[in-house]
């Protein structure tokens, strides 16, 4: 297997996850040391362990994400409004916010970019006026449930909104990321906005394969996993 990047690039893509909704404190804990460790990118959190997170890693380069309107993407726009501000405020320096499934399903994508415009131009707005410190958002489409058409018509959206990256999955979906579906996005979108592959990344060869296809980003829970199957094939 032909690697692409080093392993602390390989840990800059990676947000180590926890969506466990009876995750104890502890865990949050034990999370938050592990990606601290590793120097990942970010761990993935419930919005009600975001400050716990924050108390570990607010020191470090590990950022704290906190999922948004998950995992059915069906809250109004003013609760995801409200949920990302009261995240950020408690620390969270990344958003995973999934859209209206719903909407897409129906075909009403004047929604869809309603709902994204709004979201983005305010956390765009108050991240300067307020935080002094970049938002990374992340929009978690699902691809499992969405046709190729919607794929590209929902991604399309995305990149237009501002928002930083395309999230494929959201781990409690009919089915996780398939090469298909990051290959499939970046035929739309420009290499402006990243790509995050979740659901389903649990060894190297999910990552570098995820990577060759165009993600930039790779959630999961198997992170430790991923950097110790690298270290076995290449550092000798």
């Amino acid at each position: 297997m032909v690697k692409t990047l080093t392993k602390e690039q390989l840990a800059k893509t990676i947000d180590q996850t926890l969506l466990n909704p009876v995750a104890t404190p502890k865990d949050i804990e034990n999370l938050c040391n592990n990606a601290k460790k590793e120097h990942f990118a970010a761990v993935v959190v419930n919005p009600s362990n975001v400050v716990h997170a924050h108390r570990i890693l607010g020191d470090t380069d590990v950022k704290v994400c906190a999922v948004v309107g998950y995992p059915l993407g069906a809250n109004t726009i003013e609760t995801k409004i409200f949920e990302s501000r009261d995240c950020i405020r408690k620390g969270a320096g990344e958003l995973d916010v999934v859209l209206n499934l719903g909407a897409v399903k129906s075909g009403n994508y004047e929604y869809i970019e309603k709902e994204l415009s709004v979201l983005v131009s305010i956390i765009r707005r108050e991240q300067i006026a307020e935080y002094n410190r970049h938002i990374n958002i992340k929009i978690i489409i699902e691809t499992g449930i969405l046709s190729k058409d919607e794929t590209k018509r929902v991604s399309a959206i995305v990149e237009k909104s501002g928002a930083d990256f395309i999230k494929t999955s959201t781990g409690f979906g009919v089915k996780g990321v398939e090469l298909d579906d990051v290959r499939l996005i970046r035929e739309v979108v420009t290499r402006n906005i990243g790509v995050k592959a979740s659901g389903g990344v649990r060894t190297f060869e999910d990552a570098q394969a995820l990577i060759d296809a165009g993600a930039t980003r790779l959630g999961t829970s198997s992170g430790i996993n991923i950097i110790k199957e690298y270290s076995t094939l290449f550092d000798k």
